[in-house]
């Protein structure tokens, strides 16, 4: 089985990229920028086998057409790496932030492509916080909508239930990734000791790209969407639940969050098209189209494009 995990970076190699360098059984394929050390990583890439570094120039040759939809000095150069990991065989793809230290245990508990029981929450309301069942519940996920705060706590426990796993998305310790308004108001650190088993949701939920793993049978439809601010990944989550709903996962904590240093304004700035819009998307996700700016759309159609031809390369 293959297993690829993908980051994008303007940063020289951080703790937490060295270590994914040193995970035995992945590669790891990391995404320049025009602002990334460029000779940081190509010397990476000659110490570490598994190690493949996109630079910029990689990225025109080999995805001109997405590179001009995304733009640089964008976090969602991402989804090249995402397409170059489908296109070398990924049957498992992490994604994951450089500021997300992992943990020694990291990917030895992936249940990618697997059937196993896992606790089932109701909420009252229509979408689920993942984070409304922990300890540190006073903090919200970043993209829940806001209308629902005052009642996401009302919560019930169906018990077990058996599903396929193909999106896992893994907890953080440290400084989580939470809406900015909860941010600015509580500035947390936290530590997730009371998750220890994997559980899930009848109601859709938001999940992240900065600790997330994904079987290769979705990862066509989801993307870190550019042009939206800080629901780039987070409407990406939403969006692929509508085509494969009911197979994702939380489970515990499995890095730490040592978060690079962050404008929190600005955060809150790039976050109002998704208090504007998360409730009425996950309301209408048949017609998740009409929410996306042209720009987003465009680039989210020749995205899916990349990994059809890739597809049909590889059937021949």
């Amino acid at each position: 089985m293959k297993k690829i995990i993908v980051t994008t970076t303007i940063n020289e190699p951080t703790e937490a990229t060295l270590k994914y360098c040193q995970k035995k059984d992945w590669d790891f394929i990391i995404v320049g920028d025009t602002k990334t050390p460029h000779n940081s990583y190509i010397s990476l890439q000659k110490k570490y086998k598994n190690v493949t570094y996109l630079s910029p120039e990689d990225q025109e040759r080999k995805y001109k057409k997405i590179s001009d939809l995304i733009g640089w000095k964008s976090i969602q150069r991402r989804n090249i790496g995402f397409i170059e990991a489908y296109s070398a065989g990924a049957d498992i793809i992490a994604t994951v932030d450089d500021d997300n230290i992992p943990y020694e245990s990291w990917g030895d508990n992936v249940m990618i492509g697997k059937e196993i029981y896992v606790d089932m929450y109701e909420p009252e309301n229509s979408v689920f916080d993942p984070l409304s069942i922990t300890k540190d519940n006073y903090v919200w996920h970043r993209g829940y909508p806001i209308e629902l705060l005052s009642t996401r706590h009302r919560v019930q426990y169906k018990g077990k239930k058996k599903i396929k796993v193909l999106i896992q998305a893994d907890l953080w310790d440290g400084d989580p990734d939470i809406d900015a308004i909860a941010r600015l108001t509580f500035k947390p650190i936290v530590k997730y000791t009371d998750i220890t088993s994997p559980y899930t949701s009848n109601r859709i939920s938001p999940f992240n790209s900065q600790n997330t793993f994904f079987s290769r049978e979705v990862l066509p439809y989801y993307s870190v969407l550019p042009h939206i601010g800080r629901m780039d990944d987070i409407w990406g989550g939403y969006i692929l639940q509508k085509y494969f709903p009911n197979n994702l996962i939380y489970n515990k904590a499995s890095v730490y969050q040592d978060r690079n240093l962050q404008d929190l304004i600005t955060n809150l700035q790039n976050e109002i098209i998704g208090y504007r819009n998360n409730l009425n998307l996950t309301n209408d996700l048949n017609n998740y189209e009409k929410y996306l700016p042209e720009a987003t759309l465009n680039f989210y159609k020749e995205y899916r494009k990349q990994f059809n031809e890739i597809s049909k390369k590889t059937r021949r």
